[in-house]
């Protein structure tokens, strides 16, 4: 089959030469492995868009409460981090970017919810500062005289510690208060699905076994978080009756 170029030529990056002729111009459906990159490209560009959409549920939901009640705000630091660093990493390395891409959307709004944590908690001066550290951070980050490529894979490393510690901040958080508070249900389901998601996107398209881990045990995780929004819905539902 031989589509226009408008067409080809976007698919021939998606999938590379190879596998375009093997499933579009030959339509071999046998081909395991071109078939199983197919589907870890539809569902790393699901993931990035995703990602682009999946926290601001949360960010309207404190908004429209003028509250950040049950949030760790710990919890959220550590994620932020695990994520910036996890950015920066992936982009020096030329990983593809449909298998880390969601990683910037994910940074920038959980600095805002960050911010938005401090400023309805009236913490005006730790807002100055966490302001502050991110620039100082991001820009760090990003330059190879101040963070080498061996020193940033070290700090990779240290992100599979950091994302679980920031799991576990919020799971204590809820099981202390009997619910969840503020914590939105579509963003804790939509960042469990896109972890697990991202450990099939990196035993596809990434030889990286520092990467692949750190999936797989924030994957429990956020199924744990999952587990806590299910158990404690009907908890939430009766507290935000008594609070309209």
């Amino acid at each position: 089959m031989q589509l226009p170029d408008i067409i080809k030529y976007p698919a021939v990056q998606l999938i590379g030469e190879k596998c375009y002729t093997s499933l579009v111009e030959e339509f071999n459906v046998t081909d395991v492995d071109c078939i199983k990159l197919l589907i870890s490209k539809g569902l790393g560009i699901g993931i990035v868009l995703g990602g682009a959409l999946v926290k601001l549920p949360q960010i309207i939901k404190i908004t429209s409460a003028r509250s950040s009640r049950g949030l760790s705000f710990e919890g959220f630091v550590l994620e932020t981090a695990a994520m910036g660093i996890s950015f920066a990493y992936n982009l020096r390395q030329g990983n593809p970017f449909s298998t880390f891409g969601e990683s910037a959307f994910l940074t920038v709004q959980n600095i805002i919810i960050l911010l938005l944590i401090l400023y309805y908690a009236n913490r005006t001066k730790d807002l100055i500062t966490t302001t502050a550290v991110v620039v100082i951070s991001a820009y760090t980050l990003t330059q190879a005289w101040l963070i080498s490529d061996a020193n940033l894979a070290y700090l990779q490393t240290l992100t599979i510690p950091i994302s679980l510690l920031s799991k576990i901040p919020q799971i204590l958080t809820n099981y202390r208060n009997g619910n969840t508070g503020q914590l939105s249900a579509l963003a804790v389901f939509g960042f469990a699905l896109g972890s697990l998601a991202r450990i099939f996107t990196t035993l596809t398209e990434v030889d990286d076994l520092i990467i692949l881990s750190g999936f797989v045990f924030t994957s429990i995780l956020n199924l744990i978080l999952v587990a806590q929004m299910i158990m404690y819905w009907n908890v939430d539902s009766k507290i935000n009756e008594k609070m309209e």
